[in-house]
């Protein structure tokens, strides 16, 4: 009888936390090399950061009340960062968080974005952001389930994010989102974490599929964010438009970066991520012009 109280209060402290002090991606990994992500903790440390700052210092979450305003696009109060980091078509983007509850289950969704001449002035409103990759419920048969979290959390509180091959040259941003639905019994229950990120795609892809407003990717309504995990779930349908045709999730890895990425700004027409000891901001502009 006593096993079976601790079991219980194990899943009602799940199911009804109220926390708001949830997570971040801190680090956002490509070639092996590490860019800095904005991180609530110390907003001032890293202004040449490739993640979108935001103003959720309390690494909360936007809910069904903000899915038809700008919070839902990069999160609260997201402005742009002032760099970008360079990925080929084909590569692979290795976002790390900064710790997830195990409680907080839900399926992880990822974007992108062109953003024409510059994702470091793009205004938001003006993305259109078609889906690449998504994890939903991936076990239902033991309540709540293994959900994309899960994964996340086994593979060190990490994401794997491919950027499909076929994607045109350019300027993008990648939004990666965590949906938490521990609450999503309650009206306005569903928690998002939206992180965004500025990259250049290289490559020689021919594709820029038409996407979304962040504004619409989502339906308050949507019954994917009204149900109750620990009631038992069979079938998920993930929120959002669907996956562009022909994509792959990436297989979850954790591979340690050897070195700091350089954070790019500007136009550029070809770049190469080297490892340095020390991060530092290179005006791709003015080197470009240098080398003309």
């Amino acid at each position: 009888m006593y096993s079976l109280q601790i079991v219980l209060l194990a899943v009602l402290a799940g199911r009804f936390s109220s926390v708001s002090a949830h997570s971040f991606i801190s680090n956002i990994n490509i070639n092996r090399l590490s860019y800095d992500g904005f991180r609530p903790t110390e907003p001032d440390t890293h202004p040449f950061a490739i993640g979108w700052s935001t103003t959720a210092f309390d690494q909360g979450y936007v809910n069904q009340t903000g899915y038809r305003t700008e919070e839902v696009i990069c999160h609260r109060g997201g402005k742009n960062a002032k760099g970008h980091a360079p990925i080929s078509a084909g590569g692979v983007v290795h976002l790390q968080w900064n710790g997830w509850p195990e409680s907080h289950k839900g399926p992880v969704l990822d974007y992108l974005a062109p953003c024409g001449d510059s994702c470091e002035t793009v205004d938001k409103n003006d993305l259109q952001f078609f889906k690449i990759s998504q994890v939903g419920l991936v076990d239902g048969s033991e309540v709540p389930g293994i959900w994309g979290t899960d994964q996340l959390i086994a593979n060190n509180n990490s994401w794997m994010v491919e950027i499909p091959q076929r994607i045109q040259p350019g300027f993008y941003v990648l939004r990666t989102e965590i949906i938490s639905l521990h609450n999503a019994s309650h009206e306005i229950g569903a928690q998002n974490y939206p992180q965004c990120i500025n990259l250049q795609i290289t490559g020689e892809g021919t594709d820029r599929p038409s996407g979304v407003p962040g504004k619409e990717l989502y339906d308050p309504e949507d019954s994917s964010m009204h149900l109750d995990i620990y009631n038992g779930v069979s079938t998920y349908k993930v929120p959002g438009p669907a996956p562009i045709a022909g994509v792959e999730t990436a297989t979850p890895s954790h591979p340690l970066p050897t070195g700091s990425g350089t954070p790019l700004t500007g136009i550029a027409t070809t770049v190469a991520p080297t490892a340095t000891i020390t991060p530092a901001l290179v005006d791709v502009t003015k080197r470009n012009a240098q080398a003309v």
